[in-house]
């Protein structure tokens, strides 16, 4: 009872969409934090007595707190497992929510940004985890499907970030009223990752105790086949048609000298990192760019921002169906790349409008392909780099994103504040465009999956085959 079939008569769990909803929420609990002063930009910086550098920071600071952490965090999920790595998620994003909650008080900015950090430091156990999830507990065919929804959950967060600051804390409110409505948010704020502290605590398991199956019908390459058994940190993967072929998979430190020497991945990590990054700075600078030709439009910054999420839901699932369905890695990616880049000067024409609704319909565009690339990013990786685990590949992806979420958020900052939001937004579009171009650079991955799958296929940093175990040993 409360199994279903996977593609090749293994048991696929019903139980996973517990794994998948418990991760999703601990990782909405968490994005909820990211844009919270952001977004409320104005209020933040009469209530706090700071600049606007000051309160861009308070998004950077989750970029900032990543890039040194990703390492250890990647160690220690491959090491402890999920379920050690979502719990932590969870229990600092409660720890950094009950310490901004003390820092809801015009003189204790420093407090509330330190809670921030620690939220910020959080992410890295969440951020990178959708694919291993995925792979571990989901059969092949529902994969991309299952990281695209564990990415949703992180979106959803966003979108809490962008909508509930403005509605509950007053664009003109006194310092008293303020302090209250700051209060309220971040006691709900930190409320949320402590119950799903416990229930990780009690329910989340670090993998099922027997593997999906792989399917075996049709010879699927080893991008169809992600799943890594939890066992030592060298271990047989189930071969690409059944056969007694596999690979092993690498320890931590080899995967790192794996990725270095990789020359498709790098050249997807720069490219997923750009367009990430100008996500990440678009979304920090939202509220600024929005004010600045709609004064009073607080509210609507948050909405236009809700709009780009829950487009953004919808392009990451779209991603993962259409991977599901045709497992066109490139095509995907470069069609989701030229589309984000026209979203992008739409967005930055719609603003100079005086329309609304055009911002509104050009935020969404831009959403739906920006976030749309978040999960397709994540499988590209996995299908570029077999042997690799999937929480390793993601977390440098993410660290690309981080890095250079941080130096775009800056520059376009100080291009905002002297130059203007047209200016801004066709730089951003530039380095879109330069995105683009690194992601045609980048060979086939369908066709370097098929190459692998027969015994290397010119693959620089294949891994060595070992000696298959037979399937029952994942099932013991």
């Amino acid at each position: 009872m409360g199994d279903a079939k996977g593609g090749g008569g293994r048991r696929a769990l019903r139980r996973r969409w517990l794994m998948l909803g418990l991760f999703a929420a601990t990782s909405a609990a968490n994005a909820a934090h990211w844009l919270q002063f952001a977004i409320i930009a104005g209020v933040a910086q009469r209530f706090y007595g700071v600049g606007p550098a000051a309160i861009n920071w308070t998004s950077m600071v989750f970029m900032a707190a990543y890039v040194p952490l990703v390492f250890p965090a990647s160690w220690i999920t491959d090491k402890k497992g999920l379920r050690v790595a979502v719990a932590l998620g969870a229990g600092l994003t409660a720890l950094g929510g009950w310490l901004k909650a003390l820092g809801s008080w015009p003189e204790r900015f420093a407090v509330a940004f330190a809670g921030q950090a620690l939220v910020g430091a959080a992410q890295m156990f969440t951020l990178g985890a959708p694919a291993r999830l995925a792979a571990l507990w989901f059969p092949p065919g529902q994969v991309a499907t299952a990281c695209a929804l564990g990415v949703f959950g992180n979106q959803v967060g966003i979108a809490v970030g962008f909508v509930v600051p403005p509605a509950v804390v007053s664009a003109e409110g006194a310092p008293e009223d303020v302090t209250r409505e700051l209060l309220w948010l971040h006691v709900a704020l930190a409320a949320a990752p402590t119950l799903l502290f416990l229930l990780i605590l009690f329910l989340f398991e670090a993998a099922p105790p027997s593997a999906p199956a792989p399917e075996v019908e049709g010879g699927l390459g080893p991008e169809q086949l992600p799943l890594r058994p939890p066992a030592p940190l060298k271990e047989p993967l189930p071969a690409a048609n059944g056969g007694a072929g596999g690979a092993a998979r690498l320890s931590f430190g080899a995967s790192l000298r794996a990725l270095a020497r990789n020359r498709d991945f790098a050249l997807l990590w720069c490219a997923y990192g750009l367009n990430v990054g100008v996500f990440y700075a678009v979304s920090t600078l939202l509220s600024q760019m929005l004010l600045a030709h709609f004064p009073g439009a607080e509210e609507d910054a948050g909405r236009v921002g809700l709009a780009m999420v829950v487009a953004g839901v919808a392009g990451s699932v779209a991603g993962g169906l259409a991977l599901d369905r045709w497992r066109r890695y490139k095509r995907t990616t470069l069609l989701v790349y030229a589309l984000a880049l026209a979203g992008l000067l739409a967005f930055a024409f719609a603003l100079r409008s005086a329309s609304l609704a055009a911002v509104y319909a050009s935020a969404a565009l831009l959403g739906f392909f920006t976030t749309g690339y978040l999960g397709v990013g994540y499988e590209y990786a996995a299908a570029l780099t077999p042997g690799v685990a999937e929480s390793t590949s993601s977390g440098m992806l993410n660290a690309a994103s981080e890095v250079m979420g941080i130096a775009l958020t800056l520059a376009a900052g100080e291009l905002l504040e002297y130059a203007g939001d047209r200016l801004t937004n066709l730089a951003l579009t530039a380095v879109l465009a330069l995105g683009f171009l690194l992601s045609a650079l980048v060979r086939d991955g369908d066709a370097r999956a098929r190459g692998a799958a027969g015994g290397g296929g010119g693959r620089g940093d294949a891994v060595e085959p070992v000696p298959q175990e037979p399937p029952e040993k994942f099932l013991s």
